[in-house]
């Protein structure tokens, strides 16, 4: 039996194992089984390894995808550029690091903003995941600022965010767990107001289907998407590495 897995903490919220369940059935994908393992501390991540040793595949998710870099034997070099990983193979007895959300996000985006060429980007949050989002928005010639609620040089805090902040960057992304269920009634405190028509909210959060982010931004008339797009073509861009 082939195991693929993903570890996190919490993954109450997550989609993982029914996607990779659906896939096996659908493509006829024999002795292959998914299943979610919750660690509580990156600490636990050698002796879980150390105990389950058919392990063919591994996903990382928050809060872990920056952490997990220091228990690898190496790491590809787009990995390696965005500082996260959130896919491990295992191979010859060694684990590799690879980052499938940046082309995940980079092709969603794609389809969901066709104006693209002509955005700017606020990206709320700085960890993992936000990493794999500045190298996409890099990669599409994106200019962006971050927005964080610690102030850092070069990045805007929560407080700093206006309606002309807002009126002039038009794509909105979020890659905070904030609105994730089950705490769905939580959001980035900004002037939802000053979000009109000609913005493009996109939240990396695909459960529920709506936070409220996004439903702030609906009822203003804005663009939405979730994650659940970029869930879908990242983890395709995970079973090619694991079985290249």
């Amino acid at each position: 039996m082939k195991e693929y897995a993903l570890i996190g903490y919490p993954l109450t919220h997550s989609f993982s194992e029914k996607y990779f369940t659906d896939k096996f059935v659908a493509e006829h994908i024999p002795d292959s089984v998914y299943k979610l393992y919750e660690l509580p501390e990156i600490a636990d991540f050698p002796k879980f390894l150390k105990a389950h040793p058919q392990l063919k595949g591994l996903n990382v998710t928050i809060p872990y995808k920056e952490s997990v870099i220091s228990f690898l034997d190496e790491l590809d070099e787009e990995a390696a550029k965005i500082g996260a990983v959130n896919v491990i193979k295992f191979s010859g007895g060694k684990t590799k690091g690879f980052n499938s959300d940046y082309q995940g996000f980079k092709q969603s985006l794609e389809s969901f903003y066709p104006d693209y060429k002509q955005a700017r980007a606020l990206v709320f949050g700085a960890g993992g995941a936000a990493k794999a989002v500045f190298a996409a928005l890099n990669h599409l010639n994106i200019p962006y600022q971050v927005v964080t609620r610690h102030r850092q040089p070069g990045q805007l805090h929560y407080e700093d965010i206006t309606p002309e902040i807002i009126a002039a960057h038009a794509l909105l992304i979020n890659t905070t767990p904030l609105g994730t269920y089950p705490n769905t009634q939580t959001c980035m405190p900004i002037p939802y107001e000053a979000i009109a028509e000609q913005h493009y909210l996109y939240d990396l959060v695909y459960n529920p289907a709506e936070t409220l982010f996004l439903k702030k931004g609906r009822e203003t008339g804005a663009k939405i998407k979730n994650g659940y797009e970029m869930l879908c073509r990242q983890a395709e861009v995970a079973w090619q590495i694991w079985n290249a």
